[in-house]
């Protein structure tokens, strides 16, 4: 087990700081990740165009370097001697929180298996503002993200969404937004789901409803901007008693039966068990039957 303590003594090393930009309104952003961004000695983006253009917006200058799907095997022993060599990377995504989605993740990995220090700011994140305004359940949710675009692989995963009980958390983008809603509702059937669009951001829109609506919806719209789809989890039917099926005569004779016991005792067995007046089934039993 290793524990790191963040801030209860000065670090040897360089620190990596996870920071959350805005995924739309640039007044997300916090004071303390403006903070970090301007002390930092690099800053690792997933895109430098799109976040020099944040930094110019706040009048921050920094060193960059390109941090990406494609490049982040490489780029990884470079992050990791500059951390030893005493210096601080800030690694910031296009938008929202880094490692939700993104190579963030395996920068983290790699940094916390060397025993470096991690430190996460907290800030905007797209499917967390999804979930709260779905209008679904937040008690549970699971987040998913992407849905693979191989057909096999994307048909096995949404054979094990289909079987998740919590709210469920998926990304897409508007491109690919009508054929996931189709195969939402070819798995799922009409559960209730909502789509978010555009969070934060001048045109942000919302679509609640059920598949069957928001198919239809996607069907004749189009739909433009990064998309969250927070989907209702699998209802969990209560399980039947065995006799739900049985009428009051058919319930006493299968007790009489399996018990070995006389009418009179299997009648008051009925009774309790289903917490009826003891006359109800005397009466389907002897009169009615």
């Amino acid at each position: 087990m290793k524990i790191q303590n963040s801030y209860q003594h000065e670090m040897k090393t360089g620190t990596l700081y996870i920071v959350p930009t805005p995924i739309g309104n640039l007044d997300d952003i916090t004071i303390r990740a403006l903070q970090v961004l301007k002390e930092a000695d690099l800053i690792a983006a997933e895109d430098t165009r799109n976040t020099g253009r944040l930094l110019q917006h706040f009048k921050i200058k920094r060193k960059m370097i390109s941090y990406h799907e494609h490049n982040k095997a490489a780029r990884q022993d470079q992050m990791l001697d500059i951390l030893r060599e005493g210096q601080s990377i800030a690694v910031v995504s296009d938008a929202g929180m880094p490692g939700i989605s993104d190579p963030g993740q395996a920068i983290v990995q790699a940094v916390a298996k060397e025993e470096l220090p991690v430190v996460v700011l907290p800030g905007a994140n797209a499917a967390l503002c999804a979930l709260v305004g779905s209008g679904l359940s937040t008690d549970q949710f699971y987040f998913y993200g992407f849905l693979p675009r191989k057909k096999k692989i994307r048909q096995s995963a949404l054979k094990d969404i289909e079987k998740v009980q919590a709210t469920v958390l998926l990304y897409e983008s508007p491109h690919r937004l009508q054929e996931t809603i189709e195969d939402l509702y070819q798995y799922f059937g009409d559960r209730k789901a909502c789509i978010a669009r555009e969070l934060t951001k001048r045109y942000e829109e919302w679509g609640r409803g059920t598949l069957s609506e928001l198919k239809e919806w996607t069907e004749q719209n189009k739909v433009k901007g990064e998309c969250c789809i927070i989907l209702d989890g699998v209802s969990v039917k209560e399980e039947g008693n065995w006799w739900d099926s049985l009428s009051l005569s058919d319930h006493v004779e299968k007790v009489m039966e399996e018990e070995g016991s006389s009418s009179k005792d299997a009648i008051k067995i009925v009774s309790k068990t289903r917490d009826i007046p003891k006359r109800e089934v005397y009466q389907a039993f002897h009169i009615d039957k």
